[in-house]
C-alpha cells in the first residue's frame, strides 16, 4: 500500500471518528413558563425577583433592564456550532416598577428593539492636539508649588 493511501485512510478515519461527536450545550437561566405568567406590570423589582429570581443580564446605565436568557446550540466536532432555541425574556422598570414585558424567540431572529436615547458625550468637541497633548507642561506634582528639594514633604 502506498503512502498517499496510507494517509488517505488515515485523514478519512480521524474525520469519520470527529463527526460523531455531537455536543448538545444549554446556556442561560429562563425560568419556567408559569413563572413568568406570574409577572405583571406594576410589580416592584423585588417582587420580579422573588418570582423569576436574578436575571442573567442587566442593562442600562440605571439597571432599568432585566433579561432573562436561554438558549440550546448543537455542535457536531469542530463545526460551526447551530443553534437550536433560543428564549429571551426582557423585563423593563420605569420608577422601579415593571413597565413593559417582552419575550422573544429563535424564530424572531435578530429583530431587537433600537433604543433611539443617546449619551452625550463631554470630549466630542475637543480637537486631536487638545485632547492627546493639552495637558503637557501642567503637571504638579506637588499642590503647593514646592519641589521636593526643599526637603519639607
Amino acid at each position: 500500500m502506498s503512502i498517499r493511501k496510507m494517509f488517505f485512510l488515515l485523514a478519512l478515519t480521524i474525520s469519520a471518528g470527529c463527526a460523531s461527536d455531537l455536543f448538545i450545550s444549554h446556556n442561560g437561566n429562563m425560568p419556567d413558563q408559569s413563572k413568568v405568567e406570574q409577572v405583571q406590570t406594576g410589580q416592584t423589582r423585588e417582587q420580579v425577583l422573588d418570582i423569576l429570581g436574578g436575571p442573567s443580564l442587566v442593562t442600562g446605565l440605571s439597571d432599568d433592564h432585566w433579561i432573562y436568557m436561554s438558549s440550546t446550540v448543537e455542535q457536531i466536532a469542530f463545526l460551526k456550532p447551530k443553534e437550536l432555541d433560543r428564549q429571551i425574556l426582557a423585563i423593563t422598570f420605569k420608577d422601579d416598577k415593571v413597565s413593559k414585558i417582552e419575550t422573544r424567540t429563535l424564530e424572531d431572529g435578530n429583530k431587537i428593539g433600537i433604543d433611539s436615547d443617546e449619551t452625550k458625550m463631554t470630549d466630542r468637541d475637543e480637537g486631536f492636539f487638545r485632547k492627546y497633548f493639552g495637558g503637557v507642561g501642567q503637571y504638579m506634582p506637588l499642590a503647593d508649588g514646592k519641589s521636593s528639594s526643599d526637603g519639607n514633604l
